[in-house]
């Protein structure tokens, strides 16, 4: 199943407090980016975020998912009406994501 654009729409909404927040889609699915960085994504209308230590840190009781068969598990946000605690978890991982990989 794909992701609705409305839920899309709904989460950027959400992260619309913070610059550089963009997004790609991918095969019915969202590849969400901070400031060039591959912060998680949207699949099947969650939100998924990478399990870097400091999003473990703010979400230790998080649960985990797959985006899509094949993938690594990811964290599960649910407490995505919340925009305060969203931006403090980009925020957060900024520095635990790795940089963005040079193209061929």
């Amino acid at each position: 199943m794909a992701s609705s654009k409305a839920y899309r729409d709904f989460i950027l909404e959400q992260l619309s407090g913070l610059e550089g927040i963009s997004c790609r889609a991918m095969m019915g699915e969202y590849i969400l980016y901070y400031r060039g960085k591959i912060v998680g994504g949207i699949y099947d209308d969650r939100f998924l975020v990478k399990p870097v230590k400091s999003a473990v840190a703010m979400m230790p009781d998080a649960d985990t998912e797959l985006p899509y068969e094949g993938a690594k598990e990811m964290l599960l946000v649910d407490n995505v009406d919340n925009r305060a605690f969203l931006s403090e978890l980009l925020e957060a991982m900024y520095d635990d994501l790795p940089s963005p990989g040079r193209k061929k």
